[in-house]
């Protein structure tokens, strides 16, 4: 019989074979050169956005298959602004148990239905706990957590639970009856928030000899502007000198040889550093500006200017009733000419003691504030930075700023 002549086109042709082998390994290698160009592409603007900070791409569990880490580095990139913004919109903290067995998937779904973590954000915590391999850490325990954390902070605070100790959040900013208010509302350890008042306002006798920072301070001095704002484990026997002790350390391990040297060169001892920077802590409400505001009152401390701080006086007022705050705002023409020596705008030079407790930003600002002529300062109103001020050398330019915003 005779054999019918082979076309070299047909589909199973070992031409043909040839030529779509090729181009698969063609588009393959396409497809595979625009992925990672579209990846160093959002490894390049995350660690240019992540630049100084804790969270960068080449820190990611070497466990990780090599698909699964590019998919994660993407997602990460992707949402970079997010990781760094509280997790929830609720400002009160919040105690949360890690029961032993649970998974990542059920704890973050609890962190949701507790009201600690926004709805929809839950891949994002996953997805972060996974590239850092942190997924499988995190540990059983009770922690109090705060809707104002982000991301990594969250992560980190799950992750390093120690035994049955509990975690503390104290955020900065806050005068001491917020402190005790926090500790009434989670009621951690064996810690009575009137003993911590007591101790904190010298009512109570403690040994601060282990603490030179406060020297200057006299025996009935409160210790308020020392209580460092920070996140705390202590176990579940701790009291409520237990804690004091613990901010107090903490607040001599963060603020610096350097940092107390600083303030000496600028004529100012450690508790006025403190109160300077208390009240720059909560002026500002945008970080970067801490140096720049820090400058305005110094310039004002050094021409015998009256600071005229709104913080001063929220002190001096106290609690609110109508409000149920402790900060009163907005303040009003006759909160402006109560009554005391915090109000700044009565009296001259820097109130008795700290009004609050600065973190580590405010405390930083106030030892290397930037360099400026710069004597007043009011909210920027245009909105298109929340948060913003104007800063200006003369009052003329002042009142300029002042009517521009109203």
């Amino acid at each position: 019989m005779k054999q019918q002549a082979k076309d070299p086109y047909a589909p199973n042709s070992l031409p043909v074979r040839i030529i779509w082998g090729s181009l698969r390994f063609i588009l393959f290698g396409a497809v595979i050169v625009v992925f990672t160009t579209a990846l160093l592409l959002l490894a390049y603007r995350w660690n240019e956005a992540s630049a100084g900070g804790r969270v960068t791409l080449d820190q990611g569990d070497p466990s990780l298959s090599s698909a699964e880490r590019v998919v994660l580095q993407a997602l990460l990139a992707i949402n970079r602004d997010t990781l760094t913004e509280p997790i929830g919109t609720g400002t009160q903290p919040i105690e949360f148990t890690v029961s032993a067995g649970q998974n990542a998937n059920q704890i973050a779904i609890n962190l949701a239905s507790f009201g600690i973590m926004d709805p929809g954000k839950e891949s994002l915590f996953l997805n972060y706990l996974r590239f850092y391999g942190l997924d499988a850490e995190l540990d059983a325990g009770t922690f109090v957590l705060s809707p104002q954390m982000d991301v990594p902070t969250l992560a980190e605070t799950l992750s390093n639970a120690v035994g049955d100790d509990i975690t503390l959040t104290f955020l900065e900013g806050w005068r001491v009856e917020q402190i005790a208010g926090y500790l009434d509302t989670v009621r951690p350890a064996e810690i009575d928030p009137a003993e911590f008042l007591a101790i904190v306002k010298r009512q109570r006798p403690i040994d601060v000899s282990a603490y030179p920072f406060i020297a200057q301070l006299t025996p009935t001095d409160s210790l308020e502007g020392f209580l460092f704002p920070d996140t705390y484990r202590i176990p579940l026997d701790a009291n409520a000198e237990y804690l004091v002790n613990a901010m107090l350390t903490t607040f001599g391990e963060r603020v610096t040889p350097e940092m107390r040297q600083a303030y000496g060169e600028r004529g100012l001892s450690i508790p006025d550093a403190v109160t300077l920077a208390s009240i720059v802590e909560r002026e500002a409400v945008l970080a970067d500006e801490q140096p720049i505001i820090a400058s305005v009152f110094l310039n004002r401390v050094s021409q015998g200017i009256k600071l005229d701080a709104d913080p001063t006086v929220q002190y001096a007022v106290g609690y609110d009733p109508a409000t149920d705050k402790w900060w009163k705002a907005p303040l009003t023409v006759d909160d402006l000419q109560i009554q005391s020596p915090y109000n700044t705008y009565q009296n001259v030079g820097l109130p008795p003691s700290p009004i609050a407790n600065p973190g580590l930003g405010a405390l930083q600002a106030i030892a290397n504030p930037l360099n400026t002529d710069y004597l007043y300062f009011v909210a920027e109103c245009s909105g298109l930075t929340p948060g913003a001020h104007l800063f200006s050398a003369t009052y003329e330019q002042h009142l300029e700023n002042v009517a521009n915003c109203q």
